[in-house]
């Protein structure tokens, strides 16, 4: 009876929102830890293939000695160099045996990394689901709880107020402007607004006649010259 009475208490008291976020960093803090242990064993291959190096190294080496010695007709150095070769040898192989098993427990490490980290996301992205979803309804449990203690009589009345105040400010500013666009000469500013236009068109033909894509304006007929008249009149008005 009292585990049951403390688990409805706490049970009662979670915040589930509190808890997914807990399991977040939880997974989250897993990710170095791994690491960690998977570097260890990236470190162990290492060491061994240096070592495998090494012995190769010395393996050539001594057989080369024992070739050499063997050439200079020095059998017991051959010998001594050949045992060597064979201790060298022996130690390569064992290393060679460790350096598999290593790689092996490297590529299992990356392998279980790679499935935890797919788990990861895929408990992580249902965390932040359940989330948004957990105050999705925390929200419409508030809305609810408003609804229900809803007055409509007195925000109806404050809201019909309001927007009359709005729509007698609006009239008096509308009729403001109109007054003031009143006392501005609209004919003059019309007329202004004409010969600008009219100049910029002429200036746009004086270009474009400019560069030959239309003739250029005639220039304008000339009256002809009046007669001159002299005191005695014409030599022909004489003679008549």
């Amino acid at each position: 009876m009292v585990r049951s009475f403390v688990g409805f208490f706490i049970s009662a008291g979670e915040n589930p929102e509190l808890i997914l976020q807990q399991n977040i960093r939880d997974l989250n803090d897993q990710v170095p830890r791994m690491n960690e242990s998977i570097a260890m064993v990236k470190a162990n291959v290492t060491l061994l293939e240096k070592e495998e190096s090494r012995y190769k190294d010395q393996g050539a080496e001594l057989t080369a000695k024992v070739k050499a010695a063997i050439s200079a007709n020095r059998d017991d150095l051959a010998g001594s160099f050949a045992v060597q070769l064979e201790q060298v040898r022996g130690a390569l192989a064992r290393t060679q045996g460790q350096l598999t098993t290593a790689r092996a427990a490297f590529d299992k490490a990356m392998a279980v990394k790679k499935a935890f980290m797919m788990e990861k996301e895929r408990k992580t992205q249902e965390a932040f689901n359940a989330i948004r979803d957990y105050r999705r309804a925390q929200w419409q449990k508030k809305v609810a709880d408003s609804m229900e203690s809803f007055e409509v009589a007195g925000i109806s009345a404050t809201h019909d107020e309001m927007v009359r105040k709005i729509e007698e400010q609006t009239a008096v500013n509308e009729a403001r402007m109109e007054m003031a666009l009143g006392n501005v000469d609209q004919q003059k500013i019309k007329i202004e607004e004409e010969a600008e236009g009219l100049r910029a068109n002429e200036l746009v033909k004086q270009f474009k006649a400019e560069m030959g894509l239309i003739p250029p304006a005639p220039a304008p007929a000339q009256l002809p010259a009046a007669p001159q008249k002299t005191i005695g009149g014409t030599e022909s008005q004489r003679t008549a």
